[in-house]
């Protein structure tokens, strides 16, 4: 099944994790203007680092790849510990190494069985039907793409990467390329009569088109969408 099958369930699953989200941010308000909650608990329901758990939680639902949604989770909670426990050292001594060893694992558990990957965490792969899937996890990767683009993955956690997509025809319709950056960043260089279409979430990083100069489609009808996440992290499409 091609990943643009599975979009209108993802973005259902998205939608209902958000809803039930939103009630339970409600019903802690509620609690708290009534003076049922102390001001404490719901200092801590109502930050940054809940934020980004709850951001978390949703991409888990999104998206096929778990990774950027557990490692949210995973620096949301850590941050939060000092609020919620009275500790004896500096969280920050314990944060760099909880991350390596999150990223590790999920490094284990989803690439080990199903293909090996390089030292450096770097993986790229592209596929003869016209799909691209890369990660970079620690580490760069750069990619020249010379067949029918369809579409694809692109996963960046502390590292980048660049696509170059100046020799490639666009497929037919609507092609999706899903990015996802946490500390990272990813380069789309591509022609300049594309149509593209960003569908992106940022937070605290951005993602934008900065082609200087946009020619019209000779095919308006062929379509890049790129969807996703940028957190603390970035991302822009260019040409030459």
């Amino acid at each position: 099944m091609e990943p643009n099958e599975k979009k209108p369930e993802n973005r259902i699953s998205r939608n209902y994790a958000l809803g039930v989200l939103v009630i339970f941010a409600g019903l802690i308000l509620l609690l708290s203007n009534m003076n049922i909650l102390s001001y404490e608990a719901s200092h801590i329901f109502f930050s940054w680092q809940m934020l980004l758990i709850g951001i978390g939680v949703i991409s888990l639902f999104g998206s096929e790849n778990h990774t950027p949604g557990y490692i949210l989770i995973v620096i949301g909670s850590v941050f939060l510990i000092p609020r919620v426990f009275d500790l004896n050292f500096n969280i920050m001594h314990v944060f760099w190494p909880v991350i390596l060893i999150a990223i590790g694992i999920l490094i284990l558990l989803k690439r080990m069985p199903r293909r090996p990957y390089r030292t450096n965490f770097s993986v790229h792969k592209e596929s003869p039907e016209g799909f691209i899937h890369e990660d970079n996890i620690f580490s760069g990767g750069k990619q020249k793409v010379t067949h029918e683009f369809r579409g694809g993955q692109i996963n960046c956690i502390f590292g980048g990467s660049e696509i170059d997509l100046t020799q490639a025809t666009l497929g037919e319709g609507i092609n999706d390329l899903e990015v996802n950056t946490i500390f990272g960043g990813v380069t789309l260089i591509v022609p300049a009569d594309w149509k593209i279409q960003l569908k992106m979430t940022s937070i605290l990083g951005g993602f934008s088109d900065k082609r200087s100069y946009i020619k019209d489609s000779l095919d308006p009808s062929r379509m890049l969408i790129i969807r996703g996440s940028t957190i603390f992290g970035g991302g822009e499409i260019k040409s030459y």
